[in-house]
């Protein structure tokens, strides 16, 4: 039977069990909605007012069910504004189809109307193909069947990330006979995860046998390849103590008595403690950034060597690429783990070992106890306006143990890896490699639609929520009930600090929101927005009224923003650093030799 391009595509979503469309309309991508329209009782569409929140939708979506969205945008502008959100779901190894329209085939090279062509005809791809795992461009109508499966299948294959589809308007509407691929004939689904070989397995074991101060690195990629259950039984079988990476916070219940917490610039004393100090690191997909590493510098975070790495991976090119392993295995943590657990109980520690490993997890219960006692009585504090600690202790209490909790990027992310204890996988949602301000105000939207039962709340700047309020408009349109905590410090406070560290307190300029004029603080009112917009909005100006107010927020089952007054004031403790080359980087403030750990 003959489709058009757009039947064709909009047929291959639903035959991938793709139940959402986001995107924004268009002239360059009126032939898909036309399709979407036929299709609307298989797969819904959904109408964004800016295009990089469809991305953040889609990103966050991924993140929950590991099932790629489609997003649509048009030509030009309209497409221009996702590489935003394509960036951030690449850093992070999210996926989602990304379908972009472009100008008819007919008219390349001619500067019709949005063309990307002063170089290269209908030029798109070029623009985003830093951001995607792979870009194509259909110039006929019977290209899309091969390029669809194929896309699939890269989006999941190995290291999951997006792909970009590029579309001219006749090929949406072009006819042909081309039929449309079977999935499940073609193996678009996840393929099957490689494990370790048997020589890489034994020296792993060999490894972990004969070091008595072992601790665990969980990253990102324990929760994308699902291998949270199997992390955690491993670690309670042998007593390991587990750290994660801050983009891998949900993949260890911060409860549990192994926990130690985030490592690097924003983590805990702990985690960075443990690091530092092991006999043995082993790594599970995580790819050791500057940030989560203290930029790299010996003895901060880590200290290799001496200590020995062994470090897994899905990507090869992950392997050595910061740090000298001893043992690098590409492979999925999940399978590595398994074996692991097979086939460790074959390599038993001597008993000075054993013993070795005791005195290590007390010495950590010790660092812990520490930690604690320098940061936990700020959770309580009345303080006004109200101390960062205080926001998340209260948020912490009023969500649920399976509620999901979205970051936008900001200085209250800082707090949040720092502070945030999770309790179920894939709970906490960030834009971390690539940091894109506006994933927590959008993808808060996508946690719901992944996972309806539960409540998902978006913790975001004044700052970044300011770029995308219309978030918010889309969540009344569409009856989500999504709540964001608007965190109200004046300001992108994180570059504020650092301008103040780096070139001194008086040397600040436009970090702060403020009225030029008469140099006095701005602010919006962001409860009236959300309000103005059909939304409930809420303010907090006392530390007495969290609790009440998130409950209130989160029971309303409504678009709500809750505008928090946040103290500006207060600087995150360091346990670790962070270094912008050539600046010097600053010494942690908690926990080392210079640091005056009684004060803050």
């Amino acid at each position: 039977m003959s489709l058009t391009g757009a039947q064709i595509i909009t047929e291959y979503l639903v035959r991938e069990n793709v139940p959402y469309a986001v995107g924004l309309c268009g002239h360059g991508d009126l032939g898909l909605l036309d399709a979407l329209l036929e299709r609307q009782d298989d797969i819904t569409t959904i109408s964004v007012h800016h295009e990089s929140l469809a991305g953040f939708i889609a990103d966050a979506y991924y993140r929950i069910t590991h099932q790629p969205l489609a997003t649509f945008t048009s030509c030009g502008p309209g497409s221009a504004n996702l590489p935003v959100a394509l960036g951030s779901a690449l850093m992070d190894d999210s996926a989602f189809l990304a379908i972009t329209g472009n100008v008819a085939t007919s008219q390349f090279n001619r500067g019709p109307f949005q063309e990307t062509g002063r170089h290269f005809q209908a030029d798109f791809p070029s623009v985003v193909r830093p951001y995607v795992k792979r870009s194509y461009q259909a110039t006929r109508a019977e290209q899309l069947p091969l390029m669809l499966r194929q896309a699939f299948a890269q989006m999941r294959g190995g290291r999951p990330g997006p792909v970009h589809l590029d579309v001219p308007l006749d090929v949406f509407v072009d006819r042909t006979d081309e039929p449309v691929p079977d999935p499940a004939a073609w193996g678009t689904g996840r393929p099957p995860a490689p494990g370790a070989g048997r020589a890489e397995l034994d020296a792993a074991c060999a490894l972990i046998r004969d070091a008595a101060r072992v601790v665990i690195v969980a990253g990102s990629g324990v929760e994308g390849g699902e291998a949270e259950a199997e992390l955690l039984a491993f670690a309670r079988e042998n007593g390991f103590p587990v750290a994660t990476s801050p983009l891998g916070k949900s993949a260890f219940p911060g409860s549990d008595r192994l926990a130690l917490g985030a490592t690097g610039r924003n983590g805990t004393y702990q985690a960075n403690h443990a690091a530092r100090n092991a006999d043995l690191v082993l790594a599970l997909g995580t790819r050791f950034d500057d940030r989560s590493t203290s930029s790299w510098l010996p003895g901060y975070t880590y200290s290799f060597p001496p200590a020995k790495l062994v470090h897994v991976h899905m990507d090869v090119q992950e392997l050595g690429r910061n740090f000298p392993p001893t043992l690098g295995i590409c492979a999925s943590p999940r399978e590595v783990l398994a074996q692991l657990r097979e086939r460790l109980p074959d390599f038993p520690p001597t008993g000075t070992v054993a013993e070795g490993r005791r005195r290590w997890l007390d010495e950590l219960g010790e660092a812990k106890a520490r930690w604690a006692a320098h940061t936990e009585p700020h959770d309580h504090s009345d303080a006004s306006p109200i101390r960062p600690e205080r926001v998340l202790a209260e948020l912490r209490g009023a969500l649920p143990a399976d509620g999901i909790l979205l970051s936008d990027v900001g200085v209250h992310h800082n707090w949040i890896v720092q502070n945030w204890r999770t309790d179920a996988p894939r709970t906490v949602l960030q834009s971390w490699g690539y940091a894109s301000m506006g994933f927590g105000v959008g993808g808060v939207l996508g946690a719901h639609l992944a996972a309806p039962d539960r409540p998902a709340v978006a913790v975001v700047g004044d700052g970044g929520f300011l770029m995308f309020p219309s978030a918010v408009a889309t969540a009344v349109e569409y009856d989500i009930p999504a709540v964001w905590v608007v965190w109200n410090n004046g300001g992108y406070v994180s570059i504020r600090d650092q301008q103040k560290l780096y070139f001194g307190a008086d040397r600040q300029l436009a970090t702060s929101f403020e009225h030029v004029a008469s140099r006095t603080p701005y602010s919006a009112d962001f409860a009236a927005l959300a309000r103005s917009m059909g939304g409930e909005g809420l303010t907090v100006t006392e530390a007495s009224d969290l609790g009440p107010a998130f409950k209130t927020a989160i029971d309303l089952r409504r678009p709500v923003v809750v505008d928090v007054r946040v103290d500006d004031a207060i600087g995150l403790p360091a346990a670790a650093t962070w270094e912008l080359p050539p600046l010097p980087h600053p010494e942690p403030s908690f926990g080392w030799p210079q640091a005056q750990e009684g004060t803050r």
